[in-house]
């Protein structure tokens, strides 16, 4: 039976309003993700609705959300502060709908970043993990830890998922960051971008690779929920 699809609004704040959402939720879900996209296409990309595909097939509910930015059909990212207060309203609405189900947040690129930046300054209630789908550590061409400082004050665990071409986070730098916190783990995309496009040429099959991730993360997601109810 394919997953309910939910389309949905809810407000941010008073002064930016309401923003836009869609639930996937397959029959007999174990947790929901509370997902954001990146900085440069909204929760309907190509990427964004792919992976809700493969991690609804593994009986992980989604909810993808717009930032106000997409939602009003802008390409510059609002300010931090308007960024992280939708993070926690989408928190809050995954809470509403999740129905009992254990709560996971994150996102793509600058979507995860927020997630996690809004969890360090306040732990965002009922989440009990945090995914990233390529980590956004540096600019292009440059190089250094410094967007990653915050990941300290995080207080649950986190999935990184990264490619090794990926020129917003050196592969090298990014594991030595996951390896530094202590709840961290990796899943590593062989040739993969930051978008986790893989080049045919040598060798890689493209549509393995989202199967491949979200294997990843509903194994991660999983296995960090029966830890925490255990303990």
């Amino acid at each position: 039976m394919p997953p309910s699809t939910k389309e949905l609004r809810f407000l941010v704040t008073e002064n930016t309003g309401e923003v836009s959402g869609v639930l996937t939720r397959p029959r007999g879900a174990f947790a929901l993700l509370v997902l954001a996209h990146g900085a440069g296409a909204g929760m309907r990309h190509a990427f964004m609705e792919g992976i809700t595909t493969e991690l609804a097939q593994r009986k992980l509910a989604v909810l993808r959300y717009q930032f106000p930015y997409t939602e009003a059909g802008r390409k510059r990212p609002d300010p931090q502060g308007r960024l992280l207060a939708t993070v926690r309203a989408a928190v809050a609405e995954g809470s509403r709908l999740a129905r009992g189900l254990p709560l996971l947040a994150g996102g793509k690129s600058m979507g995860g970043r927020m997630t996690s930046l809004a969890a360090a300054a306040e732990p965002l209630p009922g989440v009990r993990g945090i995914v990233f789908l390529g980590f956004p550590l540096h600019a292009a061409g440059k190089s250094g830890t410094e967007r990653a400082e915050h990941l300290r004050q995080v207080s649950v665990p986190m999935m990184f998922v990264q490619g090794t071409r990926d020129p917003l986070a050196e592969l090298p730098a990014i594991e030595g960051v996951a390896g530094a916190l202590p709840r961290a783990r990796m899943h590593v995309v062989e040739d993969g971008d930051h978008s986790f496009a893989v080049r045919k040429t040598l060798g890689h099959d493209p549509s393995a690779v989202l199967p491949a991730i979200a294997d990843a993360v509903a194994g991660w997601a999983a296995e960090t929920l029966e830890a925490a109810a255990r303990s």
